[in-house]
């Protein structure tokens, strides 16, 4: 037998060990893969297609974060590979092999497993472009699909860059397999454990730390959460870690002094197992947790991200068309008659118009400091005729002499006006005087950034000012409703073009806004849940590989457990709960690390993400479970040969 009938042999033979592996290696060529046929396509290099120049910049980062990402993953899983085989490396070694000989063996191993892995994937990917190339055409919206073609560029990079990837990690692994002599692989698998222990001042750091971060997370601002990010982040990461590797002992210990509990049924063996499962793997649970928060959290962002934006453009632009002009009257193509009748005439209805007048004004702003900016005064109807029909809100009635500040900005901490202040403004300018009834925040009209702070007055005494007003002092203003807005850009765009250069500056559409804002968001979203996907399936094949790792040890235990009469039902439901444990655990620990990360995002957004956040956490917890059943049925199945 040669060395490579060998090296497939040992293959074939672990391939319950190898198979966690050489689909998440699979998986990643095919994503690298996908991802490069995108960017080294023609028509991408050429800018044949409008708007893929910023998707293929951003794939090009997906591509070193898969690169960096693969490295880590497959260096794990080689280690982990050369721990359940040192006891088979150390007999080989005492019947003669030397070591040169073992060094090409475990290369031929690697190889075959690189090389399948690589065709594998680019096969797969060659199979699943033309689906993404249709998915992006779609997202990008060109008129013209992007073809489908195998670009042999990707397939160089793809094939080449992995194949090197693995070769530099087997050397790596040869390295550390070298340090080791033949009595020590003989006996690794034969080594005591010590009685875990614990520290019961760094079980409560595990807990200061976590409660500290949770408490910042939970109350931080949109003002501070730049600031608070980096120490919260560094809180729950050494509270994790001591979580798991004290505090889990430190319970499971307690667990051990109440004999209600822990003389029940099989909870003695399996606790008993777990102290020092969960002390061997605490590292492992450790960096799985720490990826599923990271997974959590930025997939449930992106989602959020991408299901808020309607949310938060119907805050920034109450009305789907706004229009401001200076002056006391808008431009006659403006005006609600011709409005209505240039969008009819592309199947898009006026829903509802608000036309008003205002009065532009100098005035001192409290915080952050005192300084002056323009503030727009408008009557209080103004603001109930726009609110109250969208928005279900009260009605708001102003005193004659009194004034009410309107923060166009939700989510800002930020006190312009506390109740009583009185308004200041400029020598001459309008409004001195009001006294202030405190400020409420949001936009009610498409105002331009420079009035776009509003002060509303009583109704009488607007009426009185702007009478006496002159016209430079006034802004005429135009806000119209449509209907179906998410599909009227067509309809928006050959409006705002009958309009001046100078007009169009003045003209604001949410539709605009809304679809570029889409498609970023579902671009972002398209490709974050292949990346996600990727770390998603290296967090569980850590578990799994770190399971195998310690199938000698456990089926020692079970077949002595067996001769003293534990019955095979027994023994499938202690394997049952303490893989269920290592596999869930992360998951619940990172979902209440991304729990506490989308409270903060909530607070920094000024709506609530919970329902998104809720709906990628269970999505999260489907997916562990299936992979927990997998994982499960493999191990019974090699445990089944007690």
């Amino acid at each position: 037998m040669t060395f490579r009938q060998l090296a497939l042999k040992n293959i074939q033979g672990n391939w319950h060990r190898y198979i966690a592996f050489f689909l998440s290696s699979t998986f990643s060529v095919m994503i690298f893969y996908i991802y490069a046929s995108f960017i080294f396509h023609p028509d991408v290099v050429n800018g044949a297609i409008q708007a893929a120049d910023k998707v293929r910049h951003g794939m090009i980062a997906c591509e070193f974060l898969i690169v960096m990402f693969s490295f880590f993953f497959v260096l794990y899983a080689s280690f982990a590979f050369l721990k359940t085989r040192k006891k088979e490396i150390g007999l080989l070694t005492l019947l003669g092999m030397t070591r040169s000989q073992i060094n090409k063996l475990v290369l031929y191993e690697n190889a075959a497993i690189a090389l399948l892995s690589i065709a594998a994937g680019c096969a797969l990917g060659t199979l699943f472009s033309k689906l993404f190339f249709m998915a992006l055409a779609e997202l990008l919206q060109v008129d013209n699909p992007i073809r489908f073609l195998i670009v042999p560029q990707a397939l160089l990079y793809t094939a080449a860059g992995f194949f090197l990837l693995f070769l530099a990690i087997t050397l790596i692994t040869l390295i550390g397999m070298g340090r080791n002599q033949v009595i020590e692989l003989l006996k690794a698998s034969k080594q005591p454990k010590t009685m875990p222990a614990s520290s019961g001042w760094l079980a409560a750091l595990a807990v200061v730390c976590l409660g500290t971060g949770y408490g910042i997370a939970y109350t931080t601002s949109a003002n501070m959460i730049v600031l608070v990010m980096l120490p919260v982040t560094g809180l729950v990461v050494v509270g994790t870690y001591f979580l798991f590797t004290q505090a889990s002992v430190a319970i499971l210990k307690r667990l051990q002094r109440m004999p209600g509990f822990y003389y029940r049924s099989t909870r003695l063996i399996t606790i008993a197992q777990l102290v020092f499962k969960m002390k061997d793997n605490a590292r492992i649970l450790f960096v799985v947790s720490v990826l599923s928060a990271v997974i959590l959290t930025a997939s449930g962002s992106v989602y959020m991200f991408y299901q808020g934006a309607r949310e938060q453009l119907l805050d920034t632009f109450p009305q789907s068309i706004g229009y401001a002009e200076p002056g006391s009257a808008v431009t006659p193509s403006m005006r609600p008659e011709q409005v209505q009748r240039s969008l009819a005439e592309s199947g898009v209805q006026v829903t509802g118009s608000i036309e008003t007048v205002g009065i532009v004004a100098s005035a001192e702003l409290n915080t952050p400091g005192p300084r002056m900016s323009k503030v727009l005064l408008l009557p209080a109807d103004v603001y109930n005729e726009a609110v109250e029909p969208a928005k279900g809100a009260g009605r708001i009635a102003i005193e004659p002499g009194h004034g009410l500040f309107v923060n166009p900005y939700r989510g800002t901490e930020f006190v312009y006006f506390k109740k009583g202040d009185i308004l200041t403004t400029a020598e001459g300018e309008p409004g001195a005087g009001l006294q202030m009834d405190g400020q409420i925040s949001g936009a009610f009209l498409n105002l331009p950034y420079e009035t776009n702070r509003v002060v509303l007055m009583n109704d009488g005494d607007f009426q009185a000012l702007l009478t006496a007003m002159p016209e430079e002092k006034k802004l005429a203003y135009a806000g119209y409703e449509i209907a179906p807005w998410e599909q009227s850009g067509a309809a928006v765009n050959e409006l705002k073009s009958r309009l001046t250069k100078a007009q169009a500056d003045r003209f604001s559409d949410r539709v605009s806004s809304y679809l570029e804002m889409k498609q970023f968001s579902s671009l972002t979203l398209f490709i974050g849940v292949f990346i996600s996907f990727l770390f998603f399936m290296a967090s569980g094949s850590m578990l799994y590989f770190k399971l195998f790792t310690e199938l000698q040890d456990d089926q020692a235990q079970y077949r002595s457990l067996t001769r003293i009469g534990v019955s095979m039902q027994e023994i499938r439901s202690i394997t049952s709960a303490q893989i269920g444990i290592i596999f869930f655990i992360p998951v619940l620990v990172g979902g209440v690390h991304a729990a506490f990360a989308y409270k903060a995002l909530s607070n920094t957004m000024a709506f609530s993400v919970w329902k998104y956040g809720l709906l990628i956490v269970l999505i999260y917890a489907v997916m562990q479970l299936f992979y927990f059943l997998l994982t499960r049925r493999a191990y019974m199945k090699q445990m089944k040969r007690l």
